[in-house]
């Protein structure tokens, strides 16, 4: 009698201590409202100006190789000079293929941040969604721009401009030094637009990973909290693990 007396009170002792334990790490993994506010306007400011940014990117190089189209093919009928006419009808095509890319290209203008800025902010659980929310389309955008800078963008790239080149070379019957000033002009063009396409969000995530989650790549999220029954000699007990 006295030993399940005994293990009754340890029962209660121990789901007490569980209890107190679960009080405290959820304590400690409430973020106060003013620290929410301040994330999430971070986050807002972030998008929004990742947005921007990719727009005038995109726009910009499809106008530039839009504008040089139009260039190049009015010099192409205007001209009755038969090598510079070659060369403004390869280079009319090359553009082409240019602006086509950018209908391809990962970082296309999207209308998610503008979904985004439609979601609630009325309480405290409406900000915390709208964070997490927030966190996930600056993560899309981060692996945008690494798709957009990745090894297959610069072979691909490359070998539209070595074919340009030998069609310089060899279709148009020119000298090697033609078809290797062709190619050269067209990698510089086209490594310029992969290099100065946008970084901002991943420059701007680690600036809130280092504020606000204590490292430069800190995911963030809730502990998960896992515990589990034993039994033990004499009786039971709880092992929490987080």
């Amino acid at each position: 009698m006295k030993k399940k007396t005994n293990q009754w009170i340890l029962g209660i002792i121990l789901l007490m201590v569980f209890s107190f334990q679960i009080s405290n790490l959820t304590a400690q993994n409430e973020v106060p409202d003013s620290v929410v506010a301040e994330r999430l306007q971070f986050l807002k400011t972030t998008l929004e100006h990742d947005k921007v940014h990719t727009k005038q990117w995109w726009y910009g190089w499809l106008g530039l190789y839009s504008a040089a189209t139009v260039v190049q093919g009015a010099i192409y009928f205007s001209s009755d000079d038969k090598s510079l006419r070659q060369d403004m009808a390869l280079g009319a095509a090359t553009t082409i293929l240019g602006a086509a890319g950018q209908f391809i290209s990962p970082l296309m203008p999207n209308k998610r941040v503008n979904q985004f800025n439609l979601l609630p902010e009325n309480s405290s659980d409406h900000k915390m969604k709208k964070m997490a929310r927030a966190e996930e389309l600056l993560q899309e955008c981060i692996k945008r721009e690494a798709e957009s800078r990745n090894w297959q963008n610069h072979a691909l790239t490359s070998a539209v401009n070595i074919g340009g080149g030998l069609i310089t070379w060899l279709g148009f019957k020119r000298t090697a030094w033609d078809g290797f000033v062709n190619f050269a002009i067209n990698e510089v063009v086209t490594e310029t637009q992969i290099f100065t396409s946008p970084t901002f969000a991943k420059r701007n995530y680690k600036n809130y990973c280092r504020k606000y989650l204590n490292g430069d790549n800190a995911v963030s999220y809730t502990p998960e909290v896992n515990w589990y029954l034993e039994a033990r000699p004499g009786g039971l007990g709880i092992r929490v693990v987080f």
